[in-house]
């Protein structure tokens, strides 16, 4: 069985934050400031998938409605 590297790769950014809330949670106070980046990491890559989703569905329906203006 093939595994799809995309599906793979959907999996990292929660990954990447839920690694970042077990360290923030049982590390040292000291070491807690190091898990940080890599949960905002996670939290930047998910929400930046979701606006590049919606701005390209936006434009894919801009220009459906420029073809159905033309008929």
């Amino acid at each position: 069985m093939k595994i799809n590297k995309r599906f793979l790769l959907s999996f990292v950014a929660p990954f990447m934050i839920l690694i970042s809330a077990i360290g923030l949670t049982f590390r040292d106070n000291s070491k807690k400031i190091f898990y940080l980046p890599i949960g905002l990491m996670g939290i930047v890559i998910i929400l930046e998938r979701g606006i590049s989703r919606q701005l390209n569905r936006k434009n894919i329906l801009k220009k459906v409605r420029s073809y159905q203006k033309v008929k």
